[in-house]
């Protein structure tokens, strides 16, 4: 089948098919491109570390769908001179991509919502998830939802909720207990909504939109790390798979919680705590201060060989920081599995020792036993069925602190390492709690009546399929919003959405200090204070950099601020945000920066979106 295209290295592109046999729109976009010029992406591992994306021209006459097929990813070959060569545009007939008015990269909660909002608004959207379950953490084990004032939840959120109460109203949804039993919170009478929840009722719900609203589904595809965007201008053209497939659309949704096609597309991104000088902050960058709960309240000792300094120190445990409180870093929150536990005899398997288990892991957990430390290390939020959601609690519990620094930027070999260790760090956490006798013996006696839930995450061995990622990257827009933005210190003339929840950041580091003493670093909880709008600047790039692209997860955020919004229910009203604001960048024919804003709040009001706190 014949292949058109441009080769050539630099700005010297030389035509490898005559002009006039081309269509007249192809052949408008090739000579804007040559007129132009295109720029290499850079590789995986420079667009990632820097958030540097292609640099490339934006001819109008791309914006529209059209039946051949645009290739704008480039290919390396050598060249005689030893510059690089590219195809810098090529239709091929015989693997045409799929074309839509918009793509939503990744089946989180946010979105599954943006996708069945934005076909719900009759525009076509494909969503692709890299994995094979939607809902992210929300179908994950997080059922306990993280928001201050649910008043503040509206739209398809709340739709979302309203669908957990309307489950739990029958009968046959109580398996393993009855209603009348159920200790937990979340289900009151006279609330329209449910708000704790089983990880397999979640995915159903979010199985169950999906299909009502006819969206298609492409499971088990991840974007290319070193070729994924395709770019005109400021303008993503299409987006690349691993496997080589291309997608196209009119606007993108990174509703990932990394951040990939945001990075990718030259979008600018921070990683870490922030200095508080830079945003006039108080609680970001280092806090040592700040670190009052979650923390050790006995001496453990914190070299291999106890008393002896030259023996090194016990794993996760470095030395103490030498800057000064509120100067910024590359740490980011720790990351954990939200488990899934029941205490239901009949439901219950036994917590799994994992392969390859180093007893030395634990160490610092057991020497905080023997010194006293006889708290039970964990926080088990009651579900229905007597289930769990399980979070971190005290001083070495499941969050596996300082074990994810290379995650955000990372790629997949590298993330799947990190998961992997998680995966073992708290399998081997959980049954040493329940085995190993320097346990406390009511500590063990507890975790014995506890197991993973047979009957959720069936294909993974019980286990949680999405690791919680409670912070990677955050895009920098042309407003991030701060610890000022959460404390009402800042105006707001474009809410799309409200936070409502504590600026809580859970720890970041484990060191020990010039006495010996075991310390954690960078949990920081700090309300007081109404639910506070997010605005639209903060999940759209700056125009410069990207017109089609909305960022509803990795928000334009302090690492403080981020604290406050990165919730799940949240996560989906601003799924539902960008939708609204993605499909009507369509219809009036402009860039997501251009939209008026104006029209876009009355859709959202009138989809029930909480914009104000009154």
């Amino acid at each position: 089948m014949p292949r058109f295209g441009f080769r050539g290295s630099g700005d010297n592109l030389a035509m490898t098919t005559p002009i006039q046999c081309l269509p007249a729109w192809l052949a408008l976009a090739l000579l804007s491109a040559s007129t132009h010029g295109l720029q290499e992406q850079p590789s995986d591992a420079a667009a990632l570390r820097t958030g540097a994306g292609p640099i490339k021209s934006q001819p109008e006459a791309l914006a529209e769908n059209a039946e051949p097929t645009i290739d704008l990813h480039p290919r390396e070959s050598a060249s005689a001179s030893g510059s690089k060569e590219f195809a810098v545009l090529s239709v091929q007939t015989e693997a045409l991509p799929l074309n839509f008015d918009v793509i939503v990269l990744g089946g989180t909660s946010a979105g599954v919502v943006a996708a069945v909002k934005v076909a719900r608004l009759g525009r076509s959207v494909l969503l692709i998830e890299p994995g094979q379950h939607l809902g992210g953490m929300s179908s994950a084990g997080l059922g306990a939802t993280d928001i201050g004032n649910k008043r503040a939840i509206g739209g398809m959120a709340r739709e979302f909720y309203r669908r957990v109460k309307q489950h739990y109203a029958g009968d046959s949804a109580w398996r393993w207990q009855s209603r009348d039993q159920f200790r937990g919170g979340g289900h009151e009478p006279a609330d329209d909504a449910a708000w704790t929840f089983e990880p397999h009722v979640a995915e159903a719900i979010f199985e169950e939109l999906v299909a009502e609203a006819g969206v298609t589904v492409v499971r088990g595809q991840r974007l290319d790390l070193k070729q994924g965007v395709g770019k005109i201008g400021s303008r993503i053209f299409s987006i690349r798979m691993e496997n080589g497939d291309d997608y196209r659309a009119k606007v993108f949704i990174d509703a990932t919680y990394e951040g990939d096609l945001m990075a990718l597309s030259g979008v600018s991104f921070h990683v870490g705590r922030e200095a508080n000088a830079i945003y006039g902050e108080t609680l970001n960058g280092l806090q040592t201060a700040q670190a009052i709960k979650h923390q050790f309240t006995n001496q453990p000792d914190p070299f291999i060989e106890p008393g002896d300094p030259a023996s090194g120190w016990l794993p996760g445990i470095g030395p103490a920081p030498t800057e000064a409180d509120g100067v910024g870093d590359q740490r980011i929150q720790a990351y954990c599995f939200r488990l899934c536990a029941t205490n239901v005899p009949e439901n219950r398997v036994t917590w799994p020792k994992p392969e390859g288990y180093d007893p030395a892991r634990y160490e610092l957990l057991l020497r905080n036993s023997e010194a006293g430390d006889h708290r039970i290390p964990w926080n088990p939020v009651l579900m229905p069925n007597g289930k769990t959601d399980s979070n971190n609690n005290f001083a070495v519990s499941t969050d596996h602190i300082g074990a994810n620094q290379e995650y955000p930027n990372g790629n997949y070999a590298t993330r799947a390492g990190i998961i992997a260790n998680h995966v073992g760090y708290q399998q081997g956490l959980m049954w040493t709690l329940a085995n190993d006798p320097r346990v406390p013996g009511n500590v063990r006696e507890h975790f014995n009546e506890w197991g993973l839930a047979a009957d959720e995450f069936t294909d993974n061995g019980h286990w949680p399929h999405q690791l919680y990622i409670r912070e990677a990257r955050r895009m920098v827009s042309d407003v991030v919003v701060t610890e000022l933005h959460c404390r009402g210190a800042r105006r707001v003339d474009d809410p799309v959405g409200l936070a409502a929840y504590t600026m809580d950041s859970h720890n970041v580091q484990r060191y020990a200090d010039a006495n010996g003493a075991v310390r954690n670093e960078g949990d920081v909880q700090a309300g007081g204070f109404p639910p506070w709008p997010i605005p639209y600047e903060a999940i759209r790039p700056r125009t410069e950099e990207c017109t089609n692209l909305l960022v509803p997860v990795c928000v334009s955020a302090s690492h403080i601020a981020y604290g406050s919004l990165r919730m799940e229910p949240v996560f989906m009203v601003l799924g539902e945000s960008a939708a609204e604001a993605a499909c009507l960048a369509i219809e009036t024919e402009t860039t997501v920066q251009g939209i008026d804003y104006p029209t876009l709040q009355a859709r959202l009001e009138k989809s029930g979106q909480v914009l104000k706190w009154e």
